[in-house]
C-alpha cells in the first residue's frame, strides 16, 4: 500500500531562490508542451485540415512522450532561450511531461464518459503568479535523507525537515511544495505493509448524522460539537482582507498583505483538518463498522447556508473515515441521501413523513416515543447501513445468467 507522509521544511534564503528556479523551469517545460496541443485556429477547422485534428478533436498532433522530452528538454538546453533549464534536474522536467499526459488523458476520458464524476477541465497554462508551486523528485533524481535528518534535493540543497514521525520505509518519490502562504512542505510517497495497520476486531458500530448546529450526532446518543473555525476567525480575516484591499496592486506591500490573508486561511484549514483527523481516528478505532449518510454538499453549498457548509467540511471528514476504516480492517458503508432518515421512527419503524427544519424534536404517532431529530436520524442510518452491509456480504460474487444485478444503495 502506498501512503503519503507530509512534513514542514525550512529552506534558507539561498535554497528558496534555487527552489524558485526549479519551479520556474518545470513551469516553462509544462507550458511549452501544452502549447503544442492547444486548439488551432478556426480557419484550420473550417478547412478540415487532417493535420489539425486528432482522434479526440481539433488539436495539434504532438510527438510521443520520449520524443517530446528530447525536444523540449535535451535539445532545448542547447539553445540560448532555454539554457536556464540546466538549473533544474532532468527527472523533474520529465515528470512534468508525464503529469501533463495524465491531466490531458483525464480530460479526454471525462469528455468521452470513461471517467466517473464531474467533468475535468483541460490542462491550463501555468503562470509565474501562481502562488502554489510544486516539483516532484523521483528516484532517478537521486534525492536522499541524510544521516543528520536533512532532505537532500539536487539543485536545491540540504533542507531542514521538521520530523513529526518516522518514515516506515524508504520513499519512492518526494514532492517539494510551496503553498499560498509561503510555507514549504516535503511530501513523501512510501510503501507500507497493509497488515501492520489492521487493528483487532471489536464489537460495536456507529451511525453518524452530520449537521451544522452539531457537527455530528452519533447513534449512541452522544454528539460532536461543531468547532466553526471559519466563523471564529471571521473578525481577523476581515481585518486582513481590508488591509489587502488598501494596498496598491503590483507592490511588495500588497504581496505581504496577501501572504497574511493566506496564512490566516491556512490556519483555519489546518485546524479543521486536525479536528477531522482526530475524530475520524477515534471513531474508526473504537468501532468495527462506521455508517454515514451521503450528502449533496455541492448543492447545499449553493444556498444561504453555504459558508456554514464549507466551514463544516463534511466531504473531508467522510473521506478520512472511509480510508481509515480500510487501513484498519474495519467496515464502512454509505447510506443513500434519498433514505428518509428523519422521517422514520427508530423504535417502531413508522414513517411519519417530512418535517420542516425548525422541528428538532417530534413524537411518533404510532408508539408515542419522543425523538431528537438528529439522534433518531443517526440510529436510522445505522439500521439501514447494517441492512446494506449484510446484503453486500451475502450477495453472490458473480450473478447468475439472467438475474438482475444488485445495486448498492449508497
Amino acid at each position: 500500500m502506498q501512503l503519503r507522509y507530509q512534513f514542514r521544511v525550512c529552506p534558507t534564503p539561498g535554497q528558496r531562490i534555487r527552489a524558485a528556479r526549479v519551479f520556474g523551469c518545470k513551469r516553462v517545460v509544462w507550458n511549452d508542451a501544452l502549447n503544442r496541443i492547444r486548439p488551432v485556429k478556426a480557419s484550420n477547422k473550417l478547412l478540415g485540415n487532417p493535420e489539425s485534428r486528432t482522434a479526440h478533436g481539433p488539436y495539434q498532433l504532438v510527438p510521443k512522450n520520449p520524443d517530446l522530452s528530447k525536444l523540449l528538454i535535451t535539445e532545448a538546453k542547447k539553445t540560448p532561450e532555454r539554457a536556464f533549464l540546466a538549473d533544474c534536474p532532468a527527472p523533474v522536467l520529465q515528470q512534468a511531461l508525464r503529469d501533463l499526459d495524465k491531466a490531458w488523458a483525464a480530460h479526454e476520458d471525462s469528455k468521452s464518459g470513461r471517467r466517473n464524476g464531474p467533468k475535468v477541465a483541460p490542462p491550463r497554462f501555468k503562470s509565474r503568479k501562481d502562488h502554489r508551486q510544486t516539483a516532484r523528485f523521483t528516484a532517478n533524481s537521486r534525492f536522499k535523507v541524510t544521516e543528520g535528518g536533512k532532505l537532500r534535493l539536487p539543485k536545491v540543497g540540504d533542507l531542514k525537515v521538521r520530523w513529526t514521525r518516522g518514515l516506515p520505509s524508504a520513499p519512492s518519490s518526494v514532492t517539494l511544495i510551496k503553498d499560498r502562504s509561503g510555507r514549504y512542505w516535503a511530501s513523501f510517497v512510501v510503501e507500507t505493509d497493509p497488515v501492520a495497520d489492521v487493528l483487532p476486531p471489536t464489537d460495536g458500530d456507529v451511525g453518524i448524522d452530520l449537521g451544522l448546529t452539531r457537527f455530528a450526532v452519533l447513534s449512541d446518543g452522544s454528539h460532536i460539537a461543531s468547532p466553526k473555525y471559519l466563523r471564529r476567525a471571521e473578525k481577523k480575516l476581515k481585518k486582513r482582507q481590508r488591509e489587502l484591499s488598501r494596498k496598491k496592486k503590483g507592490t511588495r506591500n500588497r504581496d505581504k498583505a496577501r501572504i497574511k490573508v493566506a496564512r490566516a486561511h491556512a490556519k483555519v484549514a489546518d485546524s479543521r483538518r486536525n479536528f477531522h483527523h482526530q475524530w475520524s481516528h477515534r471513531l474508526t478505532r473504537e468501532n468495527q463498522t462506521v455508517f454515514m449518510e451521503t450528502l449533496n454538499v455541492r448543492g447545499m453549498a449553493r444556498g444561504r447556508l453555504a459558508k456554514s457548509v464549507h466551514d463544516a467540511g463534511w466531504a473531508q471528514f467522510t473521506m478520512f473515515c472511509e480510508y481509515k476504516t480500510i487501513r484498519r480492517g474495519r467496515d464502512f458503508a454509505k447510506v443513500a441521501r434519498t433514505f428518509p432518515s428523519s422521517q422514520i421512527c427508530s423504535a417502531c419503524g413508522f414513517r411519519d413523513g417530512p418535517k420542516p427544519l425548525h422541528i428538532r424534536q417530534w413524537t411518533c404517532p404510532n408508539c408515542d416515543t419522543r425523538h431528537d431529530r438528529d439522534w433518531n436520524a443517526g440510529r436510522n442510518v445505522k439500521h439501514e447501513g447494517r441492512r446494506i452491509l449484510t446484503a453486500l456480504k451475502t450477495a453472490p460474487s458473480t450473478p447468475e445468467p439472467g438475474a438482475p444485478a444488485r445495486q448498492h444503495a449508497g
